[in-house]
């Protein structure tokens, strides 16, 4: 990597901690039960915020209520509107539950007075108990022997490759070939993977860790529908966007270390496909599962 490039990287991770640093609002809700913080966005050349982004800042601000060894194993959440890069973000945490080992909070996040986002995360001391897991598939090259995802797009100047993707703090290098690639042809198979990790050293705060996590799990979840398909991102008419998002985290993470996600599609219907991923360290190790359905529908084009 060269100096130019490496300084980047640097500034797309910074970024993204800038991003995870919520400020808390100093005002009382009618529920002295509800905290809110505020939160800004990283631009997207099309004006809508990423949803992986504030999957990210909800986990921040709800893991701002609960002790810092009590870490989130599992949300699901709903995206119900379209959100603007320009605007701040609202979050309001609702403190559902406290036990003795879990804690519950339901966050919104706001616009212009109405909820982007909803969502309830489920938080857990660590504590030991009846382990297994599924097996990282084998026989995959390693993240040095792929190209990152930039090399595969090569020269393309547009909005999205210069604005958005490069401007990423995760590299990603696919093992297939990927549907961003300027001449993809119609690909094979149901199933894909991708190594990927922050672009630059992130830390080890495991609270920004697992909102990292969150924050790359929305890349590309519903590209194996498209697979299914055969359709790339370059199909006349394609219209992609995300429903909703289920995430369950099995282990602490290191997002700066190399990570394997593996994902398919079981099902589409109704103008609406099923993503899921599984996370696995590159050791073997299974480290997050993920679910998102979409909105995927072809528009007819004259």
């Amino acid at each position: 990597m060269t100096d130019e490039a490496s300084a980047a990287a640097e500034t797309n991770v910074a970024r993204l901690q800038e991003l995870l640093d919520l400020r808390r609002l100093d005002f009382t809700s009618a529920s002295s039960e509800t905290d809110f913080f505020l939160g800004h966005s990283q631009y997207k050349p099309d004006g809508r915020v990423y949803g992986g982004q504030v999957l990210a800042q909800c986990i921040v601000a709800a893991a701002s209520t609960l002790p810092d060894d009590r870490l989130i194993h599992s949300l699901h959440g709903y995206f119900l509107r379209a959100g603007d890069v320009s605007e701040p973000i609202e979050f309001g945490v609702e403190r559902l539950r406290d036990g003795r080992s879990f804690s519950a909070r339901r966050v919104h996040a706001y616009q212009k007075g109405a909820p982007i986002l909803s969502l309830i995360a489920s938080f857990q001391d660590e504590q030991p108990g009846l382990e297994h897991a599924e097996e990282m598939p084998t026989g995959l090259p390693s993240p040095e022997d792929c190209p990152e995802l930039l090399e595969i797009i090569g020269d393309d100047d547009s909005p999205q490759v210069t604005d958005w993707l490069s401007k990423r703090p995760f590299e990603v290098r696919p093992v297939e070939a990927s549907l961003h690639a300027p001449e993809a042809a119609a690909p094979a198979g149901r199933e894909q993977h991708s190594w990927f990790r922050t672009s630059a050293p992130f830390g080890g705060d495991p609270v920004l860790n697992a909102a990292a996590l969150a924050y790359a799990s929305d890349f590309n979840l519903l590209e194996p529908v498209l697979r299914s398909q055969q359709l790339t991102w370059r199909s006349p008419g394609l219209r992609v966007a995300s429903l909703d998002h289920a995430m369950w985290w099995h282990r602490r993470v290191r997002v700066d270390e190399w990570m394997l996600y593996v994902q398919e599609s079981p099902a589409a219907q109704g103008g609406r496909g099923l993503g899921y991923g599984r996370i696995f360290a590159q050791d073997g190790t299974l480290l997050a599962t993920v679910a998102q359905e979409g909105m995927v529908r072809i528009k007819e084009t004259r």
